[in-house]
């Protein structure tokens, strides 16, 4: 579990006197997410998620919280984040920036058949086309320069055959230009337990705090490595196809995009295999935390460099 700052009962109870959600009847530290303090909060009136952001400069947070409103404004189904009584949606509690959003219904599927691909597909699309009206600019917090900067920290703890795949890879990245590609917003982390399943269809597509202004495809080729991967890291053709023609129908792909969706795979994959391995060799102190294992994307970046892929 990931909770770096606990919270009591009198804490939040007192905290919650801001919002109009009625009284606390019971919370619990929700056992996902590595970067933020997450929290089940049910009250007298609702079901909610509060987070304590702990990392994040509080001064991006209104980037994040006014997206997700304005995604749930286009009927899309995010977790909208709930007023105080003086109409803000960030507060603070036990010294953190703190969020109330609206719980979402649902659960994760962490076995995806190519059906549910293919309606995580259209959903990405529909928050890259919703995106495009929302005014508010910020990059991708885990951009190219963050993944050289990432990388430099973590060379020194990795053993050799890995320094020479991350170097080599990072002077790879350094040549490419993503930046005539079509650009706006991105949800940057749209992994598989990031979605909430309702049945058969989408009841929620959580976790924006990795969110920016980026290449769309960079949210495509995130997507697809969590989604449509096979135990060796290789891509799982079916499902990356019907993940990527669902998307393609609501926003089709450019030639520039074709080109450049092999480097692509290979910078969304260096970037989990990055963040994966600095919370490993350099934690961040937390009561309960949850560390991912950074060998899942050294793998698939080892197969996507190995076996690069045509945009399908």
């Amino acid at each position: 579990m990931s909770v770096f700052t606990p919270v009591s009962q009198q804490d939040l109870e007192v905290w919650l006197q801001d919002y109009t959600v009625g009284q606390l009847v019971s919370f619990e530290g929700i056992s996902a997410g590595v970067q933020n303090s997450n929290f089940f909060v049910t009250t007298t009136l609702g079901r909610y998620v509060l987070t304590l952001v702990e990392s994040t400069p509080r001064a991006q947070l209104p980037f994040f919280l006014y997206l997700t409103a304005h995604l749930a404004h286009h009927g899309l189904p995010v977790p909208a984040p709930v007023a105080n009584r003086d109409n803000e949606y960030l507060g603070t509690l036990n010294e953190r920036p703190a969020v109330l959003v609206a719980r979402l219904s649902g659960r994760s599927e962490m076995q995806p058949d190519a059906a549910r691909c293919a309606r995580v597909g259209a959903m990405l699309a529909g928050l890259h086309l919703a995106g495009l009206s929302y005014r508010r600019k910020q990059e991708n917090p885990r951009n190219a320069a963050w993944r050289a900067a990432c990388g430099a920290r973590v060379l020194p703890f990795l053993p050799p055959e890995e320094q020479q795949m991350l170097e080599d890879e990072l002077a790879f990245q350094a040549r490419q230009d993503y930046r005539p590609l079509p650009q706006g917003v991105v949800h940057a982390d749209l992994f598989r337990d990031n979605v909430l399943w309702d049945g058969e269809y989408i009841g929620g597509v959580i976790d924006f705090y990795f969110a920016g202004c980026d290449a769309l495809l960079y949210d495509v080729a995130v997507t697809i490595n969590d989604w449509c991967v096979q135990p060796d890291g290789r891509l799982d053709e079916a499902r990356a196809r019907a993940l990527l023609d669902a998307y393609r129908l609501a926003r089709p792909f450019t030639d520039a995009e074709r080109a450049a969706w092999p480097a692509m795979l290979r910078a969304a994959a260096l970037r989990f295999w990055l963040s994966r391995a600095e919370d490993k060799y350099l934690p961040k102190a937390g009561e309960m935390v949850l560390v991912h294992d950074p060998a899942v994307f050294r793998d698939i970046l080892a197969a996507r460099r190995a076996h690069p892929a045509a945009l399908l």
